[in-house]
């Protein structure tokens, strides 16, 4: 069924109020999750002499923001709730936007690599294929894009006060392809285990 403009700004309005009531349990929360084999995994993959210039889409409160700075980086972050914009701002010292991903305004050209941890599922299906190209066009010629999701059947719907879409790796391949990336590598998390204790999909993709 498709989604109407309301339907949309139901989700977004409904997803973000619920990261805004829970922002500081959040950031505790979260605060020491290790995501370095995310974070290698988009580094490994970006070219040109470093610093490199990296959109934390979905940055939260800023803790991989603190991360990419740390490497020397230059990071910017994005995220729709904006207590999570004001946390990021105060700890990682980064430019930080406030923007929902459904009503983007991104640069051109802007990035080497974008890194989307736990953040592109909240994204809609049918309005996907928009997001994504979107993103392809704020990469550098040959930049790179990190997304770490958790995965699924191909369904979406809530979770409590939160929206998801969960892919499988066939559909996310095609929605990536067909936004004009070409896959770089997969794997799923948490590393180790066997694939039904990985409920997380992570790919990189290659502008």
């Amino acid at each position: 069924m498709k989604l109407d403009s309301q339907d949309l700004e139901h989700i977004t309005t409904t997803t973000l109020s619920n990261y805004e009531a829970v922002a500081e349990d959040f950031r505790q929360g979260t605060r020491d999750h290790d995501v370095s084999q995310n974070i290698e995994a988009l580094l490994r993959h970006l070219q040109g002499p470093a610093p490199w210039h990296i959109l934390d889409f979905g940055c939260g409160p800023g803790r991989d923001l603190q991360t990419f700075t740390r490497l020397g980086h230059v990071a910017v972050g994005l995220d729709g709730t904006e207590r999570f914009a004001e946390m990021a701002r105060a700890d990682s010292g980064c430019e930080v936007w406030h923007q929902d991903f459904l009503q983007l305004d991104l640069p051109e050209a802007r990035f080497d690599g974008i890194f989307a941890n736990a953040s592109l599922f909240h994204v809609p299906a049918q309005e996907l294929p928009r997001v994504l190209r979107q993103l392809h066009a704020t990469l550098k010629p040959g930049g790179a894009l990190f997304s770490s999701n958790p995965r699924g059947d191909n369904q979406e719907g809530w979770k409590g006060q939160r929206y998801g879409a969960y892919h499988d790796l066939a559909s996310w391949t095609a929605l990536l392809t067909a936004a004009g990336f070409s896959e770089l590598e997969h794997y799923y998390r948490p590393a180790g285990l066997p694939r039904e204790q990985q409920p997380w999909l992570a790919s990189v993709w290659r502008r």
